[in-house]
Order: C-alpha cells, then sequence, then structure tokens
C-alpha cells in the first residue's frame, strides 16, 4: 500500500544495526529528494557498506578515497578518524550540511565524513564600501572564510567566536564574535538573551536576524550597523562591539550602532586624522543638505522672499513665469523622478545602469523646463540635494534622510520655516529617546560624554589618543 501524500511515516530514532532499515528510513526523509544520493557497496568478506550524500556539496576526490579504502584496501577501520552519530536528526542535519554518512552492517551507529566542498565566490572588495586606502578583502557567502579574515586580524585567545543555529527549514548556522575583557558583560548577555528568543523558519541573510533583534522595528533610522568588510568588524571588535556574522551571507552585523557610526568610512582609520575629521564634517553637512535643501527652498519662495536676496529672488522670479505648479508641487515632482531615475539605475544591469540615470536625468530635467513644467532652480536643488546624499558612506543610513526629506518637504510647503522647525524637532526627539542594545543613539553627545572628540564627528590623532589610554 502506497504512503499517501503528505503522511508522516513512522520512523526509528536511533540508527539500526540492519543497513537496510537505516536505508528505508532516509529514503523516507529524503522522499523525492533527487539529489540525496544512496551508494551501497558490498565487499568481498560480505560486509555491507552504505554511503548517503549530497554530490553537488561533496568533494569528489575525497569521496573516492573514501571508497577506494572500503573496497581495494579493504581498510574499513580507517573510518574511526570520523565522528560518529547514532540520531537519525543528528545524520539528516549532517547530510543537508554536506557530510557524507557511511553506514556498516552490524554496527548501530554512523560515520560521520566531513568532505564537504562548497562552490563559493572568490574574496574581493565589497563594491558598497570601497576604500582609496586600506584592505581590499570583503565577506563571501562562506562562514569558515569570513571567520577566518577577521582571526588572522585578531590573532589572540581573547576573541570568542560562538556559533549558533536558527531556522527551522533552512538550519543556518551563525556566530557571534566579541574580544573578552573589551565588551561589555552586559552587552553581550543582552545580545545572547535576543537570539535566544529569536524563533523563524527561515534565515537566509543576516538581515533577517536584523528585523528580529532590534529595539525599534519601526523607526526609520538603522539600530545595527551592516559592513562587508573584514577591517571594519575586526576594528569594532577591538572597540567593544559584538559581530554576528551569518553562513551565506557577506554582510556581518555590527552592534551596538550610534548615529555617528554612519558617517564614518573605511578608510578613516587609514588616513591622516586632520584630513578624515574635515571630511567627516562635509559628510555631516552634506547630510543636513540632502534632507534639508528642497523643503528650505520652497519655504523661502513661498512664505519668507524676504530673507532671499533682491538679485536672486528676482531671478528666481523670472524663472518662474508660466509654471503652472506651485513650488511644493514641482519640487515634488522633481525628487520622485529623481528618485525613480536612481532606483532604475540601481536594477538595470551595471553597463547601462549609471548611463540611463545620468541621460536620463539630463534630458527629462531639460525638456521640463523647456516645456515650462518646471523652473531651472528646481532642477539645480533637485541635482544638488542629490549628488549630497551620496556622499554617505552607509547606506543604510542613507535611507531615512531619503525618506524624511518628502515629508519635510511638504511641510515647508504647507507651515514655511515653522513647519520645518516642527519637524526637525520631532526628528531630533525620536533620535534622542532611541537607543541601540542600551546605548543611546546619539551617545555621545546625547547624552554628553568625555570621549566625543575621540572618534565620533572628528577623529583624534592615534598618537594623542593612545597617551591618554596609558595616563
Amino acid at each position: 500500500m502506497e504512503r499517501e501524500e503528505g503522511a508522516v511515516p513512522s520512523l526509528p530514532v536511533n540508527v539500526s544495526e540492519t543497513i537496510q532499515v537505516n536505508q528505508d528510513a532516509l529514503q523516507s526523509i529524503f522522499h523525492n529528494c533527487a539529489d540525496v544520493v544512496f551508494r551501497p557497496l558490498q565487499l568481498s568478506d560480505h560486509i555491507k557498506v552504505l554511503l548517503v550524500y549530497i554530490d553537488e556539496l561533496t568533494d569528489s576526490g575525497k569521496l573516492e578515497q573514501i571508497i577506494s579504502a572500503c573496497m581495494i584496501s579493504r581498510d574499513v577501520d580507517r573510518l574511526t578518524q570520523y565522528d560518529r552519530a547514532i540520531n537519525f536528526s543528528e545524520i539528516v542535519a549532517k547530510v543537508l550540511k554536506g557530510c557524507t554518512v557511511i553506514f556498516i552492517d552490524g554496527e548501530a551507529f554512523a560515520y560521520l565524513a566531513d568532505i564537504s566542498a562548497f562552490k563559493q565566490r572568490a574574496i574581493n572588495e565589497p563594491s558598497n564600501e570601497a576604500s582609496i586606502r586600506g584592505p581590499r578583502e570583503g565577506f563571501t557567502e562562506d562562514l569558515k572564510t569570513n571567520l577566518s579574515m577577521i582571526r588572522r586580524k585578531i590573532s589572540h585567545s581573547k576573541l570568542k567566536f560562538e556559533t549558533h543555529q536558527a531556522g527551522e527549514l533552512t538550519n543556518t548556522s551563525f556566530v557571534v564574535a566579541y574580544v573578552e575583557d573589551i565588551v561589555k558583560p552586559e552587552l553581550l548577555e543582552e545580545v545572547r538573551s535576543r537570539l535566544q528568543s529569536f524563533r523563524t523558519d527561515q534565515l537566509l541573510d543576516s538581515g533577517y536576524i536584523e528585523e528580529f533583534i532590534e529595539d525599534k522595528t519601526l523607526s526609520l533610522f538603522p539600530q545595527i550597523q551592516n559592513t562587508e568588510r573584514p577591517d571594519t568588524v575586526s576594528a569594532s571588535l577591538l572597540a567593544g562591539r559584538v559581530a554576528i556574522i551569518v553562513d551565506g551571507s557577506p554582510n556581518a552585523l555590527l552592534l551596538p550602532m550610534t548615529f555617528w557610526a554612519g558617517f564614518q568610512a573605511a578608510e578613516d582609520h587609514y588616513e591622516r586624522f586632520l584630513y578624515v575629521s574635515s571630511v567627516r564634517l562635509l559628510r555631516f553637512l552634506l547630510a543636513i543638505m540632502s534632507c534639508l535643501l528642497p523643503s528650505i527652498y520652497v519655504a523661502l519662495t513661498t512664505f519668507h522672499p524676504q530673507m532671499i536676496p533682491l538679485t536672486l529672488m528676482l531671478s528666481i522670479s523670472a524663472s518662474r513665469e508660466g509654471i503652472p505648479f506651485p513650488s511644493v508641487i514641482e519640487t515634488l515632482l522633481m525628487e520622485l523622478m529623481f528618485e525613480g531615475l536612481r532606483e532604475a539605475g540601481l536594477r538595470l544591469p551595471k553597463a547601462i545602469g549609471s548611463a540611463v540615470s545620468i541621460v536620463g536625468a539630463l534630458v527629462i530635467g531639460e525638456a521640463a523646463v523647456q516645456a515650462g513644467f518646471i523652473s531651472a532652480p528646481i532642477v539645480m536643488i533637485v541635482a544638488g540635494t542629490g549628488i549630497a546624499s551620496f556622499a554617505f558612506p552607509s547606506y543604510s543610513l542613507a535611507l531615512p534622510f531619503r525618506i524624511l526629506r518628502f515629508p519635510l518637504l511638504i511641510s515647508g510647503g504647507v507651515l514655511g520655516l515653522y513647519g520645518i522647525a516642527i519637524g526637525i524637532i520631532f526628528i531630533l526627539i525620536h533620535l534622542v529617546t532611541l537607543k541601540s542594545f542600551g546605548m543611546p543613539y546619539l551617545a555621545p553627545l546625547a547624552p554628553i560624554g568625555s570621549n566625543f572628540w575621540k572618534d565620533t564627528l572628528i577623529r583624534m590623532n592615534k598618537r594623542y589618543v593612545s597617551a591618554l589610554r596609558k595616563q
């Protein structure tokens, strides 16, 4: 009688001494799994051996060595170097991770030969975090490779890797990394507590964990930093932070995160401190510009023209003659068009993506001005805003500024500078109350701390910082 579709067969819990029982049990578990291979071997002395593995996840050369040891040299004792398992749940998990399971007739256990071989991407510089100076290596999708790159930079026994597993269907491994005696114990306990409450049936990327363990999921601002650079992770671990590296994901999570971490680029610790401090201040000013420039322009031209120099105001008024839309509408339309072109450029192939976005912006902007739909100053304002938005080292922190630009634009078009001020106050209140794993989001500025000038908005001289630590 055939098994009904969807019915759960009654399977043994532990391995049997009879190899046929073990084979039937695994074939029931891997029903309709065409990639799972069952390879029986018959030795001359009537010993039966069964190999179970997934062909695409197994090193064929090492597999042939095992088969040769069993078939040619009859060296079955060689298998004793491998781990043993008696539980079918453990055996199934190991097969799905690339292990080869070996059953021998008459033995109530199985050997686990870890001869997995995955096709993986080579180590390259991450395209989203390219640096002018510093290492040119980035994480890959292989967990062991990523851990080895961190271990190579921090060659000390105090660097700890705690292995965890999540995802009832994916069985994904991930590692919590920290440096003992540097990380705060309360931070480490909070991370462990949140990870223990993390329950999901699938874990395909570090972003799954990020949404589950962050403090406020409805906040626009990221509370956990992500990076593809081993040097950034290593520097953060030495600063007392915790990293989470997920198997299959090139993005590591760093926590806690502060607002100022989003303005720090990878090469900031490799360049001289005067240049880095100047560039960080420039990034912060560009961030404010990317968020407020359109709304301030609309507020000034609509409600406060007396604050604009007379010559400039006359030029703006002349350019707006015949424009059918108020300033807030034409600015909103151009901002939406610019964001649409940016997203289209990201999704298109790289060879034509940048060309389409640049040419599209030029053609649409020029055509709109010539047709009299928008004024020329709006094109300059939107272009300047777009350029400023590209100055963020962190893509995650750039997103809330891009989104907040629109409500501030509407409030500036309705209430003028008063509306912009109200919007800024609400944003600051949210940032001041926001925390990341117990750390205030604006720390050490709010609340004020003694190390604010060490490595936040500016970076102090490493010689001076080292001298302070010795005192």
